[in-house]
């Protein structure tokens, strides 16, 4: 694929879903400290795309990059524990409905509703006991 990008900064192919006809499921990989660039290539190769986001998330020590099905999330394990236990990230058009019917169907919301530097985000625990990520996309202030 060899298309290089980093993973120090905000870039997205595509920063804004809501136009988005139905949600994209991403399965939640867990990087080292290092192995970000490593894992992309892989997935890239496994999948035959190229990625097509990555964002730093200084706060939480991690980076984070799209590559087709998989959301690539790196980190130490101090850093990555408290993301460990969600079961995958749900990109949407809009995060604002999902969250209504959660809490009207009894989902736990253990990650209030709240801008993140994407756009939206929330987590909740579904009445199985699931814990999903729902999010949504929108341009930054630079347009990214």
């Amino acid at each position: 694929m060899n298309v290089h990008r980093t993973f120090d900064h905000l870039w997205r192919d595509r920063c804004d879903t809501s136009s988005q006809r139905s949600p994209r499921v991403l399965i939640r990989v867990f990087v080292t400290p290092g192995g970000l660039e490593r894992s992309v290539a892989f997935y890239e190769q496994l999948q035959g795309v190229v990625a097509d986001a990555g964002f730093p998330f200084p706060d939480a020590g991690l980076r984070l990059a799209m590559v087709g099905a998989f959301l690539l999330i790196e980190g130490s394990d101090d850093a990555l524990a408290p993301f460990t236990s969600t079961t995958g990230t749900l990109l949407v058009d809009d995060v604002r409905p999902y969250h209504d019917r959660l809490v009207a169907a009894g989902a736990e919301i253990i990650f209030p509703l709240q801008v993140v530097p994407t756009g939206a985000a929330f987590n909740a625990v579904h009445p199985d006991g699931t814990v999903v990520e729902y999010v949504h996309h929108r341009p930054d202030p630079h347009g990214r």
